[in-house]
């Protein structure tokens, strides 16, 4: 969820998902050259599918690590919101107005909400941003990745997610068919009678084609979150209970009761190996998925389960450094699950995530005070250097004198 989803897994769920295969085979293949980078993004790679998404997650994590972002990477961020409210993943030039061909995407929307709120001083942004999530929801209650297209349990949570972070009351956010955000989002848990027991309390992508609920760990976080009325931005909590398995039978509608089995199916996940994996197609065996365990150590902590999330923290620390390397989107999740579970994000596992972070964007405001001060003392420096040379100068004139 964090992370945003790779090919393979936004390429299968096109499967299930028509209308979204645009978005989902995004980043398999290019039909133009990747656009420049602005000086603003953080990032070098191509940002077209995910310009918005790593963007946001660069600013929350700064803003986590108390880093204020500079004001040129805010601005970008601001500039990518169309007319209406909307995000696209990302727009290369933002000076043009969005039109009909322009791919908006719910997902981009939800996180920059989030961060923009987060960030403070952009209310007519925040409302904007909302504003258009609760008019593309779908009849369900739910959302989907492309407007339009059928909804399914990742992009419905995310959404949440920006709408409780903005200030909304997702139960009372209605589609015009009278369907709350919470029933489209509970509609794809897996519940008391699922098979086998340990998937009882996941979420489900989206079922499949025989109505089938298949247990998915990206959905299973986002949920979570969702249920529990929050972003990935948490505050470290003191409260720490062991994670349960869905309470049976269950509570019909709750989703804060959703949200602890749903947490109790990750923890549970997680106990076999430390880490969360995902079989990716064309692999015989399953590989470890860093970013959903990521994503779970979050959602375990926003559930009040950090001791849960304890085997998985450890294991990030040692295993995240290369898949985080130069991406915005990663640094700044394990910045918010470390901060979520009251680690230090300056020494995860021998990385400085925040320093890390930061080298991939502009210049922060704090760093740019630093260059600015040591740009005065190399002046200060030169200066009296310059000072003691002529000095040294008249010196050896008036000697040269009384010599003479």
């Amino acid at each position: 969820m964090n992370v945003r989803r790779s090919a393979a897994t936004l390429a299968a769920s096109a499967v299930l998902c028509v209308g979204a295969a645009p978005a989902a085979f995004a980043d398999v293949a290019s039909p133009s050259p990747a656009p420049a980078v602005p000086s603003g993004l953080f990032g070098k790679n191509d940002p077209t599918y995910d310009g918005v998404w790593r963007q946001s997650f660069a600013l929350l994590g700064q803003h986590t690590a108390g880093v204020k972002p500079a004001p040129q990477a805010v601005d970008w961020l601001v500039g990518q919101q169309c007319a209406d409210g909307s995000f696209a993943s990302f727009r290369a030039d933002a000076a043009a107005a969005c039109d009909a061909k322009t791919m908006l995407d719910t997902n981009a929307a939800a996180v920059a909400v989030q961060a923009l709120k987060t960030l403070g001083g952009h209310d007519a942004a925040v409302k904007k941003g909302a504003d258009w999530l609760k008019s593309v929801q779908n009849e369900d209650g739910g959302w989907a990745y492309v407007p339009g297209s059928p909804s399914e349990a990742s992009s419905t949570a995310v959404v949440i997610s920006a709408l409780a972070v903005a200030g909304e009351k997702p139960a009372d956010v209605k589609s015009k068919a009278g369907k709350s955000a919470y029933e489209g989002l509970l509609a794809f848990q897996l519940g008391c009678s699922a098979e086998p027991a340990a998937d009882r309390g996941a979420f489900a992508y989206q079922p499949t084609a025989d109505g089938k609920l298949p247990a998915n760990a990206d959905a299973t976080a986002a949920a979570v979150l969702a249920g529990l009325a929050t972003g990935p931005l948490l505050a470290p909590s003191s409260t720490d209970t062991p994670a349960a398995a869905l309470a049976c039978p269950a509570t019909a509608g709750d989703p804060a009761a959703a949200a602890q089995g749903a947490a109790g199916y990750l923890a549970q996940a997680l106990r076999k190996d430390g880490h969360l994996t995902a079989l990716t197609p064309g692999a015989d065996q399953p590989t470890p998925d860093i970013g959903n365990t990521a994503d779970a150590v979050i959602a375990l902590a926003a559930a009040g389960h950090k001791q849960s999330a304890t085997g998985a923290l450890e294991w990030l620390k040692s295993h995240s450094a290369e898949w985080a390397k130069d991406s915005p989107a990663g640094l700044g999740t394990l910045i918010l699950a470390a901060h979520a579970t009251g680690t230090d994000p300056k020494s995860f596992g021998g990385t400085d995530l925040v320093a890390a972070l930061n080298a991939t964007g502009p210049a922060a405001e704090k760093e740019k005070d630093k260059e600015k001060g040591n740009k005065n003392v190399w002046w200060m420096i030169g200066a009296g250097a310059a000072a003691g040379a002529g000095i040294g100068i008249v010196l050896s004139g008036r000697r040269k004198k009384n010599q003479l």
